[in-house]
């Protein structure tokens, strides 16, 4: 079954534009209707959202250019959610009692997936969420929402493993009071201690806090060697380094999770980025299936790399359309089954749930800044090695 994906992905990939097009601009043929909301405005979310809502659109494209879904040419219909959660919510139910799509695909984020999670129950109707990672939402007994991530609650485990190799003892958690980065900093505090290190400073802060630095002269005092930051705001990540830097914080490591991993961190932090570590779910330099002409296809069509919320979204949609191919329709109990059956690879690696629609499969990396680029430095042999210990500010 993986290999036929695999040779289904590719097919897609060669012969993207010329049979896409035609298709999707037939007005004779039926149409296979796929409805999402995504974070396209709105100041928390519009930057991975917009990466998220392309990843759908290529796919749509990739599908259509190989001959559809049962037949049928794939038409999504995303809205824009505005980053916020009863927006979403009030979509979807849109989505399916209005505009009576066949099936749909999740947001972004965390916070708007648990915001809609009980919307495809109510409905019995399948969800992949393809850009939320939270445990938490999957233990509430929900029976159509499907995981395509690997649990977020556990990034920070390469940073964590590599901090314990290289002798660090001491970690400090500043983190969000939001659902995200409250379940990050809990399985980083529990990681942490596992592994023998110590957790000396544990912070949180309110959302919407622009200014870090009493938080940093508290944790400053406890002198870590490691530094997590857990946020979903890229703005606070990037205050924070900042902030770093003006108060000659320093420390071995820096982890920034879950978005030090974004092209814009770079780009708006500069070298200030240099060094600093993120967990992942997706890179364009590893070897799994499809990958590179992904990567091609996606700069082509966009004029811009793919980041991973486009992978999460094309690899969520290829997954969508490989259980319909199984269960012959969009039918959610037949659709369902097929899901929770259903191991292959895609542009993530591995997929394979268990049947609470959890994944067991998909595995996180993690990348560091090096000169300019995310390379890849846990587990090791996917890229070069880390650049340890992170140099004090003062001899950058």
């Amino acid at each position: 079954m993986a290999r036929s994906f695999v040779v289904i992905v590719l097919a897609a990939l060669v012969t993207l534009g010329i049979c896409g097009s035609a298709l999707s601009q037939d007005p004779d043929r039926e149409r296979l209707r796929v409805g999402a909301t995504m974070s396209i405005t709105g100041k928390a979310y519009s930057v991975q959202g917009r990466y998220g809502r392309e990843g759908y659109l290529l796919c749509q494209k990739h599908l259509n250019a190989q001959g559809g879904l049962l037949g049928k040419t794939v038409e999504f219909l995303i809205y824009d959610d505005e980053s916020d959660e009863k927006t979403a919510a009030r979509l979807y139910e849109k989505l399916i009692t209005e505009d009576k799509v066949d099936a749909i695909l999740g947001p972004y984020g965390t916070a708007i997936t648990e915001a809609v999670a009980d919307i495809p129950d109510k409905y019995r109707k399948v969800m992949i969420a393809a850009n939320a990672a939270t445990s938490s939402i999957w233990e509430k007994g929900r029976k159509y929402l499907i995981m395509v991530l690997a649990p977020v609650d556990s990034a920070a485990v390469g940073a964590l493993d590599l901090a314990a190799r290289n002798g660090l003892k001491n970690v400090a958690i500043v983190y969000q009071d939001a659902l995200l980065p409250k379940a990050v900093a809990k399985t980083t505090n529990e990681l942490a201690r596992s592994m023998g290190l110590n957790v000396v400073s544990l912070e949180s802060y309110p959302t919407g806090t622009s200014d870090f630095s009493g938080v940093f002269l508290k944790v400053q005092q406890s002198a870590p060697d490691l530094l997590v930051t857990a946020a979903v705001r890229i703005d606070d990540l990037m205050a924070m380094i900042r902030q770093m830097r003006v108060l000659n914080f320093d420390t071995k490591m820096v982890s920034s999770l879950p978005y030090g991993l974004l092209p814009e961190f770079y780009q708006l932090l500069g070298k200030d980025a240099e060094f600093v570590y993120s967990a992942t779910f997706w890179d364009g330099s590893l070897p799994n299936p499809g990958n590179p002409e992904f990567v091609a296809a996606y700069q082509k069509e966009f004029n811009r790399a793919p980041a991973v919320q486009s992978a999460n979204s094309y690899a969520g949609c290829q997954i969508f359309a490989e259980a319909v191919r199984q269960a012959g329709t969009t039918e959610s109990e037949k659709l369902r089954d097929a899901l929770l059956s259903l191991k292959t690879r895609s542009v993530l690696g591995d997929f394979a749930v268990d049947q609470r629609g959890f994944q067991i499969g998909q595995k996180a990396v993690t990348i560091q800044w090096q000169d300019g680029r995310q390379a890849v430095v846990w587990p090791d042999g996917l890229g070069p090695a880390p650049r340890f210990p992170t140099p004090n500010w003062a001899s950058r």
